[in-house]
């Protein structure tokens, strides 16, 4: 059986994220992976994955900030807000200027309302987005806050009616990179929509250190202690404390604790488990099974 751990894949474009977990399954020889986070099938980038016990350490990723890089295309709208959606008008760009544009950035940069892209995988009634757009069916989707704490463009080139951006945005999770182009190009007038987006970056992990889907193999996971300690910070505990946490039982120390949470690691170099302060002791609010590995 493979160990647990955390894999970090790249995933290349033209493929969904389930396909990408199908192949981890497939090279792993295991039906338990998860996901902190899917990528759109015209996306690549980073996709963390959680392999057998270490599945469990996905509820503390899947909420953490990221970092796309990202093409916008000004003066052409889509009905998915990407490429791969169907155009749905045209409006010459060339005119628009470079204050424009960094005026329209600065309005979608900081705390924003953000109506998310109709073909979204956001439920509706129980059913997702896309598949009522998909059906003909109008969607209606709820604007909901989001930070975008920045909103750089690193190159713009005119040309053909139409104005492109290379941009870099970092943001909090269930921001739409796609609603941002969106929403720049209809506050400038001209309509946008992404034709690039590649997420670099989830939390502490970086898309330089994933495999590619060609190369994933037990050797590539990141170990459960070394992923939760990367992710939530650690503290060390000695073996009759963790073997109380692991019992459900509070320990001493709640002053070692300088976060919401850590992970505790006992001598061996193994993760106990997730634990929070209750008062002056140490209780542990999700615990990994003693056998998962350093």
């Amino acid at each position: 059986m493979v160990r647990p751990g955390i894999l970090l894949v790249d995933k290349p474009g033209g493929i969904t994220s389930h396909d990408v977990v199908s192949r981890a399954r497939r090279a792993l020889g295991t039906r338990k992976i998860g996901h902190a986070g899917t990528l759109d099938p015209m996306a690549t980038g980073l996709l963390v994955l959680g392999v057998e016990g270490a599945t469990r350490l996905l509820t503390y990723i899947v909420g953490a900030d990221k970092t796309y890089e990202a093409t916008i295309l000004l003066g052409v709208s889509t009905d998915s807000d990407d490429a791969d959606g169907v155009e749905t008008s045209r409006t010459d760009a060339t005119a628009v200027t470079d204050d424009a544009i960094a005026a329209g950035i600065a309005d979608l940069t900081g705390d924003i309302e953000q109506v998310p892209s109709t073909v979204s995988a956001i439920k509706v009634a129980g059913r997702r987005a896309y598949d009522l757009a998909r059906a003909g069916e109008e969607v209606e989707l709820k604007a909901r806050r989001v930070t975008v704490s920045r909103f750089d463009v690193h190159a713009v080139r005119r040309g053909e009616g139409a104005v492109e951006l290379d941009v870099v945005v970092d943001c909090t999770s269930g921001t739409y990179i796609r609603a941002l182009a969106r929403d720049l190009g209809r506050a400038l007038g001209v309509g946008g929509h992404l034709t690039m987006l590649r997420r670099t970056r989830i939390g502490a992990f970086d898309v330089a250190a994933a495999a590619s889907v060609d190369d994933i193999a037990e050797e590539r996971l990141v170990n459960p202690a070394t992923a939760a300690s990367v992710v939530v910070g650690a503290i060390a505990v000695g073996e009759e404390e963790a073997r109380d946490l692991r019992h459900g039982k509070r320990i001493d120390g709640g002053g070692r604790l300088t976060g919401a949470v850590a992970a505790a690691i006992d001598p061996d170099g193994r993760l106990v488990g997730i634990v929070e302060k209750r008062g002056a002791q140490l209780k542990s609010v999700m615990n990994m099974p003693e056998e998962v590995a350093r």
